[in-house]
């Protein structure tokens, strides 16, 4: 007979005892008035009574007039954006959150394979799940050649058999519909080990979100609720988000009345340091969801049971007897409002404060030396040859993330196309940094960020390995970017010739070391010194770290020069 058992026959006595509470049972939508025993950090029985097996070694956490849920599972966010998970993990944890199902597709644009494995090893020992999903972005030869090693590749394949990989990282639709994909060998692995492949199908719809659903088992791009009620009804599991890009969850509440809610899953999609320590992290992505008319029961099994049986967690998401013992306790269920949290049998959040301090990551130099590029200040020049008639093609930073292709007439000078700030058009500059990569960068333009006098530059992108440099004049342009370098990746704005505010983020160039609420304090002086150099975008730091991404349908920006995303095309400067 096991441990378990013998707690579960009542003949042994359990390790904790959560007494008093009305428990969630997920798989039959209610809550019921039971004991909850654990073992070996482990549920051993639900009870009437646990009385029987409290002894005097036993911790007990009196849940009289509370209710008792599985941890929540955020099914969608993003571990290499802005902060360490160290970091931010007492924070998680005060939100209700035990699980996530992790995004790293930056580490693996700049440290291969390797820092995924790296990943994985620094995460394990937390107190909190992290799975993740193997980046494809090293797979894609859609607009530059394939990126990285094969060795990388046939690596990231094999991690497939890892038992905390649980799936394929987000594909955006533009790689994957109407055309080849090296990433193919990677979904048919994935296939045969029955792992799911996640989308990202923002802009993709009827007969392309059909031939997108072939591929793909989840996304989480739905804004509308028919966009959701059209993903569900061609096999697509929906996660709704909100987080700090965007509030999805309207759409989700419209779907969830008319399509099977064990299809819908919710997230945070990424909650950025000044979010997560102002606002939360999945509690008030349920509360949220809760808010917008969700019935509770389903927004809870939204955040628990879903999506663990969706990513195969078996022992995830449920209070039923085998399950790992992560347990929350509510003192409120509308409001969700957070009391107690149990991760594997261990008591780490109390009176709604965590007993877990921010913890310094422990990585290898690799993880701190992807930020050097030569410096070449002949980069930012734009020769007056360059285009054939007296425009220009540019990006135009529309709202959020969304950008749109736009003609600026142009300002030479000396026989060189230049920044004109008055009128809001910027250089904008993208240097690779892969680490097999050559270096290249390409100078195009940008507006709609406002008149900015200065320069801002950040190894922080989206998608792609390289550092991004926004500015008004060349010299202003390389002093950020410098910055950048010296602190090993980050953020920096420049005025005047001297670094006026900086974010460093040496993990990858991606993350920071520092606690989270130093991070949302040092972002916060970014964003002020932004906006007093001129920069009137809503969202500014948004605005400039996705210039790169292809996941949403138009001009972005390559080192091999603007990426046309919808017709799958590298186009120049030149607009005729």
């Amino acid at each position: 007979m096991t441990d378990l058992q013998a707690v579960a026959l009542g003949e042994a006595t359990a390790d904790l005892v959560v007494r008093g509470g009305h428990v969630f049972l997920p798989e039959r939508g209610e809550f019921q008035r039971r004991d909850v025993a654990v073992s070996d950090g482990v549920v051993a029985t639900l009870t009437d009574d646990a009385s029987t097996v409290t002894g005097s070694e036993t911790q007990v956490i009196d849940a009289t007039d509370q209710h008792v849920l599985p941890g929540f599972i955020d099914a969608h966010t993003h571990v290499d954006l802005h902060q360490s998970l160290e970091g931010a993990v007492h924070r998680m944890l005060e939100g209700g959150t035990t699980g996530l199902i992790a995004e790293c597709p930056g580490v693996s644009l700049v440290l291969g394979a390797g820092g995924v494995t790296t990943l994985l090893d620094r995460t394990a020992t937390l107190p909190i799940d992290v799975r993740f999903t193997v980046p494809p972005q090293l797979f894609f030869d859609t607009f530059e050649p394939q990126p990285g090693r094969p060795e990388d590749r046939e690596e990231l394949r094999a991690l497939l058999d890892h038992h905390r990989i649980v799936g394929v990282g987000e594909t955006d639709w533009i790689h994957a519909v109407g055309s080849e994909t090296p990433a193919t060998a990677l979904y048919d692995r994935a296939a045969a080990v029955g792992k799911p492949v996640t989308g990202h199908a923002a802009g993709c719809r009827d007969e392309n979100l059909s031939a997108f659903a072939t591929l793909i088992d989840n996304d989480h791009e739905a804004i509308t609720g028919d966009e959701v009620i059209e993903r569900v009804t061609r096999g697509i599991h929906t996660v709704g988000r909100y987080g700090t890009i965007r509030d999805d969850i309207d759409a989700i509440a419209e779907a969830a009345e008319q399509v099977p809610t064990r299809e819908l899953s919710l997230s945070s999609d990424g909650m950025w340091p000044r979010d997560l320590v102002s606002e939360g992290y999945m509690d008030v992505v349920v509360q949220r969801a809760i808010e917008a008319g969700i019935d509770p029961i389903d927004a809870f099994r939204m955040a628990t049971l879903n999506p663990a049986r969706h990513f195969g967690l078996d022992d995830r998401g449920s209070l039923s007897p085998g399950s790992v013992a992560d347990i929350l306790v509510l003192d409120e269920l509308e409001t969700v409002s957070v009391d107690t949290v149990v991760t594997s049998g261990e008591i780490v959040v109390q009176g709604g404060d965590a007993l877990v301090e921010p913890m310094q990551p422990d990585y290898p130099d690799s993880f701190r030396e992807t930020a050097t590029v030569s410096r070449e200040p002949d980069r930012y020049r734009v020769p007056s040859d360059a285009v054939s008639g007296d425009t220009v093609r540019a990006v135009e930073c529309a709202s959020g993330l969304l950008t749109r292709e736009t003609c600026e007439p142009v300002v030479e000078r000396d026989g060189e196309l230049v920044a004109d700030p008055d009128a809001g058009l910027l250089k904008a500059t993208l240097v690779e940094r892969r680490p097999h990569g050559d270096g290249a960068s390409f100078t195009g333009f940008v507006t709609g960020l406002g008149p900015l006098r200065g320069a801002v530059a950040t190894s922080m992108l989206w998608e792609y390995p390289g550092h991004l440099v926004v500015g008004s004049t060349a010299a202003a342009m390389q002093r950020a970017l410098d910055r950048v370098i010296e602190m090993g990746g980050g953020w920096a704005a420049v005025a005047d010739g001297s670094v006026v505010a900086d974010v460093p983020l040496p993990l990858a160039g991606r993350c920071a070391e520092m606690p989270v609420e130093e991070t949302a304090a040092a972002y916060e002086t970014l964003e002020r010194a932004l906006r007093d150099l001129g920069m009137d975008v809503e969202r500014p730091l948004l605005a400039i770290q996705t210039l790169t991404t292809p996941g949403v349908p138009r001009l972005r920006f390559t080192a091999s020069g603007y990426a046309d995303i919808r017709n799958q095309r590298t186009v120049t400067l030149d607009p005729n």
